[in-house]
């Protein structure tokens, strides 16, 4: 089930998605790499481990944020597998949280201690987690750059492996001035793996941010078949509308309705489907 804050983002997105269709993927992304590379070079080095553990304290339960910020104590005295140990512990008690930024910064130095390719991949995925949705636009791009650095590391460990592709893939289009380099990457994650859900998911994305719709019902129609959600009949209903097919339209929302059964989103899908119906 999509939470508040996914649906209003999804909601952001289509209303935005006209403006977004008149330009290709690589004029969005130029643009956003003029205004943001800059400032992700000069913010990363602000962000750190301790500073982003600090902001997640905030708000969470007392008693939580005392035990992890001993458990910080222990991992600073700590050295070499005794660290990365330690690292483990308190890279669990954000994941129990829900508060993927601080695991980003700490699987991060876990793959420096002991060079791992999993850690990498984790470090990638917390740090992809972090930015996707975020409002405060410098630690977004600070997070997308750390995202990029870390599937770099995971790829130059194995550059077969289809998790650390499909992340260096995305975080390239996102957050890079080569986001074709990244489509790539993800095409070859899908030759290889057709049923890949992620990589699918993000190439379905991608091919409604470039106004190519029928590819994106293509994609989604295969993520549906992997792993059926909200979200993803959400994006298939939109592409449909798009091209104007409104009953396959309004059956996708129908289904996207059913599936994440919230009343907000329900709201809005009752809007779109009351004027498909016209």
């Amino acid at each position: 089930m999509l939470n508040t804050k996914q649906i209003v983002v999804i909601v952001i997105v289509v209303v935005m998605i006209g403006a977004l269709l008149a330009q290709p993927i690589k004029g969005l992304v130029d643009k956003q790499e003029q205004n943001t590379t800059a400032a992700a070079d000069e913010s990363s080095s602000m962000y750190t481990l301790k500073s982003v553990s600090e902001l997640a304290k905030q708000g969470i339960n007392t008693a939580i944020a005392e035990e992890i910020s001993a458990l910080e104590g222990q991992v600073e005295k700590a050295e070499g597998e005794e660290k990365v140990s330690l690292l483990q512990s308190l890279a669990s008690k954000w994941e129990d949280l829900a508060k993927p930024i601080p695991q980003g910064f700490i699987y991060k130095e876990m793959a420096e201690v002991t060079p791992k390719l999993d850690y990498w991949v984790k470090s990638g995925d917390a740090f992809r987690e972090g930015y996707t949705n975020q409002q405060d636009t410098a630690l977004a791009s600070a997070l997308n750059k750390l995202a990029i650095e870390s599937y770099q590391k995971a790829v130059d460990i194995d550059a077969n492996n289809l998790a650390a592709k499909t992340g260096l893939g995305a975080s390239l289009v996102t957050g890079s001035n080569n986001p074709m380099a990244g489509i790539a990457l993800l095409r070859e994650v899908v030759q290889a793996d057709p049923k890949n859900l992620d990589a699918n998911k993000t190439l379905g994305l991608f091919s409604m941010q470039s106004g190519q719709f029928d590819r994106a019902i293509d994609r989604f129609k295969t993520v549906i078949e992997i792993k059926a959600d909200a979200e993803s009949y959400f994006y298939l209903a939109t592409a449909y509308e798009k091209i104007g097919q409104k009953s396959e339209a309004i059956a996708a929302y129908t289904k996207s309705k059913e599936l994440a059964a919230d009343p907000t989103l329900s709201q809005y899908i009752d809007r779109q489907i009351e004027e498909l119906s016209k």
